[in-house]
């Protein structure tokens, strides 16, 4: 392994691919601790014209093939979630490090396999939970284990899904096939769950009422009325390993309101997360907190160390922490990027979900 961690991404379409808006400039600004090597896609043809618009980038037609270069390290996955399983399974099969994009797999069971063969190969395995990288969430954890707020109370968390409603593109028409697993609850709400455990701890049960509104989704670019499976209403009534309870209401679309209101209400303080969606891992989120009797909560400011010198948007700015952590874990043995069991454990959570809305019982997350 060189000085610099030699990346390979797989499915990269400059201009309009999440790779492009999120991982390439991610790894530009950690240009001291990565090269950006190559990139696989679906066909040679069109790896080469992504590597051609790039630079100097070696293009391949398949995993396994980039997988095997001796200047790559780690194959980041940002593929859609159903051809997951098969290409991270290919470049563990390498013996290479690797970043795949959440959710980790489609379903709790492909989660688990992916984990299982990244353990048995000791590859240094990080799941795109970005939403934990974020620094308004990771100012906020350390205030909660400081005691800033005390003993939790409870806290009450309401997102918009951004997509999920009345209408929708041909480019994103495939999140609303449930069996694809890219849907409201594995996508903008399992992105916030992992910050909810960050920020809150494990999660001990869920009562959940899940639906779908709006059976028929228009097309806007055709008018085409398309149906739609995935749940756009999802909520949940949690209680926390630490027996505070835990509201959460997701809904699809974009509300005339609060894109996105989580608080947390202690015995000595209260803290409020706001954003424009409920993908709390890809929107910018502002920080606000009060302690004492009376007193209202007002804006704070999120010191500048939580910031890593890295992009202020949030989305090259999240996945820009996550590969440095990334970085750290491989060079030094720590565990600090979420790790492929850390995202087994958010899959479990959907799970749970899934299982309770469908038997209205209560559900454990580790029973599943």
């Amino acid at each position: 392994m060189g000085e610099k961690l030699g990346v390979g991404i797989v499915g990269l379409t400059p201009g309009r691919s999440w790779s492009a808006f999120a991982h390439v400039p991610a790894l530009q600004a950690l240009s001291d601790t990565f090269s950006f090597n190559a990139v696989a896609n679906s066909s040679a043809e069109s790896a080469k014209r992504a590597a051609a618009e790039l630079g100097s980038l070696q293009a391949y037609g398949s995993v396994g093939e980039m997988a095997t270069a001796d200047d790559i390290d780690i194959v980041s996955v940002t593929v859609k979630v159903p051809h997951h399983l098969a290409l991270a399974r290919q470049a563990i099969d390498a013996g290479k490090h690797i970043y795949c994009e959440w959710p980790l797999g489609n379903g709790l069971a492909e989660a688990r396999e992916l984990a299982d063969l990244a353990k048995n190969r000791s590859i240094v395995a990080v799941a795109g939970l970005q939403a934990t990288a974020a620094p308004a969430i990771r100012y906020a954890a350390d205030l909660i284990a400081e005691g800033y707020v005390g003993d939790v109370i409870s806290s009450t968390l309401v997102g918009d899904g951004g997509s999920w409603g009345p209408e929708t593109s041909n480019a994103y028409d495939y999140i609303l096939d449930r069996a694809n697993g890219a849907t409201m609850l594995t996508i903008p709400l399992g992105h916030t769950l992992a910050g909810v455990v960050e920020m809150l701890g494990p999660i001990a049960d869920v009562l959940a009422t899940v639906t779908t509104r709006f059976p028929l989704v228009k097309v806007v670019e055709t008018g085409e009325m398309k149906p739609m499976t995935a749940p756009d209403q999802i909520i949940v009534s949690a209680t926390l390993e630490s027996g505070a309870p835990l509201a959460i209401h997701y809904r699809g679309g974009v509300s005339r309101s609060t894109g996105l209101l989580w608080e947390i209400l202690g015995t000595k303080g209260d803290l409020r997360i706001t954003g424009s969606q409920g993908h709390a891992q890809m929107v910018d989120l502002a920080l606000s907190g009060a302690q004492g009797e009376g007193s209202a909560v007002a804006p704070l400011d999120i010191p500048e160390r939580y910031l890593d010198n890295l992009p202020s948007a949030a989305v090259p700015g999240n996945v820009a922490r996550m590969y440095a952590d990334m970085a750290l874990d491989i060079r030094s043995g720590t565990q600090r990027a979420p790790s492929f069991e850390d995202a087994v454990g958010i899959h479990q959570i959907i799970d749970a979900i899934e299982a309770s809305a469908a038997s209205g019982v209560r559900v454990r997350p580790d029973s599943r």
